[in-house]
Formats: C-alpha cells, sequence, structure tokens
C-alpha cells in the first residue's frame, strides 16, 4: 500500500509492569513466556473469554425484536440502543492497552470481564425496577462498550509478553476465533432460550457463564500475587511521560495510515451491521424464520473459512508471492467481494438466498482478520507508536519519519475496526 520507508517492531514491554514481568520465572530464569503447556491451557481459556465476550456482545441484537415488542420500541429507538454500544466502545481502546502494558493484560481482562458479566446479568433485573426503559438501556450498551474496549488491547499486550513470537500468530488466531464461536453459541442457545423464556434468560445465560469464567480463570491460573495490582504501578500506569508524545500531525499526513482507517472503518461499518441488525432483518423480513437458523449459519460457516484463509495466506507466502501483494489481495476480498453479497442480501426475496448471501459475506470478511501477524523484537531507544502491524517488514504500514527521539513509555496508533480494536504490545519504529 505504500512504497520506501522502514517499519520494525520494538518491544513495548517498558513502563513500570514490564520489569517484574520480566523477573518472572515462567519457562527458565527470568523468561517471562508461558511454558508451552501453560501457553495452551490460557489460549484455551482466552479463547472461551472471547467467546462470552461475544455471548454478552450480542445479547441485546438478538433480543432486539423481542426488546422492541416488549417496551414498544420504534426502529429509530431500536437503532440508539444497538448503537449506543459502539460509542462507549471505541472509547477505552486506547486507555485500556495502556493500562495493560503498566499492570498486565490479565488483570484488565478479568477486571473488565467481572463487570461486563455482572453488568449483563442485572440488566432484564433493573429494566423492571425502571420506568425509563430507553434510557437506561441506552446507557446500559454504552457501559458495555466501555468495558468490553479494553478486552482486545489487553489481549494483545497479554499475549505479547507471555507467548513466544514462534507461536504468537496462532495463539492469537486461535483466540481471535472465539468471536465466531461466540456469536455462533449465542445464536443458537440464546435463540432457544427467547423462545422458550423469554428475553431475560438470554442476559442470565451469557451474564452468569461470563461471572462462571472469570471466577474459574483466577483460581486455576493466578496466583494471589498476580491478582494484586499495587497502588504505585496503577497510579504510574495513569500517567504519562513528556517524552513519549506521539508526532499525530506527522502521522496523519502519511498516505498510508489514512489507507488503513479507512478501509478499516469501512469494513468495520459493514461487519457491525450485520452483526447488530441481521436478526432484525431476518425476523421481519421473514416472519415463519427460526431464530436458530439465521442467527447460526452464517457464524458457522465463518469458522472454517477463517481457517481456510489464514492456511490460504500462509501458503501464498510459502510459495514466493510477496507478503504485501498477499495482504492486499486478502483486504480485497474481505473488505470488497464480502460487501457485494451484502449488498445482495437487501435484494433479495428468498430465504435461502438470504442464508447464502448473509453467510457469504460474514465468512468472507474473516479474511481481514487473517492478514495480521506479529513480531517481537529487543527494545530499542526510538521513538514507539502501537498498532496492528502485518508480520514482516514489507506490511502495510511501511512509511518513514524523521527521529523522534526515545519513548519511557507507550501510546498507541488506534487504527479502529481490527478485530474490534487496536493491538498493544507491538510498536512500530519510526525513522
Amino acid at each position: 500500500m505504500a512504497a520506501g520507508g522502514t517499519a520494525e517492531l520494538c518491544s513495548a514491554e517498558r513502563g513500570p509492569g514490564a520489569s517484574q514481568r520480566r523477573g518472572m520465572r515462567r519457562d527458565g530464569a527470568g523468561d517471562p513466556f508461558w511454558p508451552r503447556p501453560t501457553c495452551r491451557v490460557w489460549m484455551a481459556m482466552l479463547l472461551l473469554g472471547t467467546c462470552l465476550l461475544y455471548c454478552a456482545r450480542v445479547t441485546v441484537p438478538i433480543c432486539a425484536v423481542a426488546l422492541s415488542a416488549h417496551f414498544g420500541w420504534d426502529k429509530k429507538q431500536s437503532g440508539v440502543v444497538l448503537s449506543s454500544f459502539f460509542w462507549g466502545y471505541c472509547l477505552t481502546q486506547i486507555i485500556g492497552g495502556h493500562i495493560s502494558d503498566q499492570i498486565g493484560g490479565e488483570k484488565v481482562l478479568l477486571l473488565s470481564a467481572s463487570a461486563w458479566g455482572f453488568l449483563t446479568v442485572i440488566t432484564p433485573l433493573l429494566t423492571h425496577i425502571s420506568s425509563a426503559h430507553l434510557v437506561f438501556m441506552t446507557c446500559s450498551r454504552f457501559l458495555m462498550g466501555l468495558l468490553q474496549g479494553v478486552y482486545f488491547p489487553s489481549l494483545a499486550s497479554l499475549l505479547s509478553q507471555r507467548v513466544r513470537e514462534s507461536e504468537r500468530a496462532f495463539t492469537y488466531s486461535t483466540v481471535g476465533t472465539g468471536s465466531q464461536f461466540g456469536t455462533l453459541v449465542i445464536g443458537g442457545a440464546g435463540s432457544l432460550l427467547l423462545d422458550w423464556y423469554g428475553w431475560e434468560s438470554v442476559f442470565y445465560f451469557s451474564g452468569l457463564l461470563t461471572l462462571l469464567w472469570v471466577y474459574c480463570t483466577c483460581k486455576y491460573l493466578l496466583t494471589e500475587k498476580e491478582l494484586t495490582i499495587p497502588i504505585e504501578y496503577l497510579t504510574r500506569g495513569l500517567s504519562m511521560s513528556k517524552q513519549s508524545k506521539v508526532p499525530w500531525k506527522q502521522l496523519f499526513t502519511k498516505a498510508p495510515i489514512w489507507a488503513v482507517i479507512i478501509a478499516q472503518l469501512s469494513t468495520s461499518s459493514t461487519f457491525f451491521t450485520l452483526l447488530s441488525w441481521l436478526p432484525t432483518f431476518f425476523k421481519e423480513t421473514f416472519p415463519e424464520s427460526k431464530g436458530w437458523v439465521f442467527n447460526v449459519v452464517p457464524w458457522l460457516v465463518a469458522i472454517p473459512t477463517s481457517l481456510f484463509s489464514g492456511f490460504l495466506s500462509d501458503h501464498l507466502i510459502n510459495q514466493g508471492y510477496k507478503t504485501i501483494t498477499v495482504r492486499k489481495f486478502m483486504q480485497v476480498i474481505g473488505s470488497g467481494v464480502s460487501s457485494i453479497f451484502a449488498l445482495c442480501l437487501g435484494q433479495t426475496s428468498s430465504f435461502c438466498k438470504a442464508i447464502v448471501f448473509a453467510s457469504a459475506s460474514v465468512g468472507l470478511q474473516t479474511f481481514n482478520h487473517r492478514r495480521w501477524k506479529y513480531r517481537w523484537s529487543p527494545p530499542r531507544s526510538h521513538l514507539c507508536v502501537l498498532g496492528w502491524l502485518p508480520d514482516r517488514n514489507d506490511g502495510l504500514l511501511d512509511f518513514c519519519l524523521q527521529p523522534g527521539g526515545c519513548c519511557q513509555q507507550h501510546w498507541a496508533l488506534c487504527i479502529p475496526g481490527v478485530w474490534g480494536g487496536p493491538a498493544r504490545g507491538h510498536g512500530l519504529r519510526v525513522h
């Protein structure tokens, strides 16, 4: 996408929490990385956590029609409730990643999961107490967005610090597949619970499972010392060094930055529109259709296409194709081709064709996620800008700036929409 310039990844393992993490004896003296068996256990638990993240996120879209009928909302009011999540979601990603780099991503993950799980459980209870249902649900979804906005930045920070480079791409890809599994689980189980016991049961199901996951993670994977957050670390983690200022004006004059931002905004608009409105579309357009069909099939298709896209990307690179060419090819499929099927979805009157178009659009969008990999190199005294970066130095973000000096801590270059937020724990060495 851009020619010239040099982009290298540099370590983000800095700040007051980094020295503590470097001192942990995980896999040998002074080695901060998990041993392989521990890594596999954490990968499974984080996969489940990502699954539950999407279970909680999709509760309202699954129940949108039932909630509208129960509270007498029109389309505009329903849209306000659905969109309020994303207003909160975009506000906490940068700060969430920064705090995770300081105190540890696992702590931020568990704190946020505890909060959104509890909020999901009490939502049906509070709606029966409050008379201003629209205001309450809007505020509840906004708060849910704030709490879930830190998840993926914290996840990237945790994995970049605890998983070896040779295993990091596979681990992150596997954990990220939880987004499809979560939507699939809540689409199937949630639709059945909605038909059998009402919309409240969907919230209880998602929230209680999240709280159970937090409890099991704290009890079996973390020690009491690892769960403790020293006050001085938290205080210092919220502060920023003057030397860590990012040259935003220079960054936003670069064409690759705007190309990636616009591409991801467009892709995310399509993805989250389908995620939020697909249940309502099918329920109103095809009233006799079963929820467990249209809430399950598109996301079931997304799982094998997600795995295939990763295999295809690696295969093409191994065959000698340039990495940047493969990345652009995957982007064209994930953004361009999937959008064609999304447009076709609104033009058909056949339920079967609608399922095919929705499945193709959702499935092909997973090609966007598989063009990213992660590298980790020793720290250097260069200005570091965090963000989502592809593997190797000929990736999508390839540009040149003047030297910016040394940074003590890390800010984030926020590329909206990729995996729900910007990555943490990876820096862009800017020359």
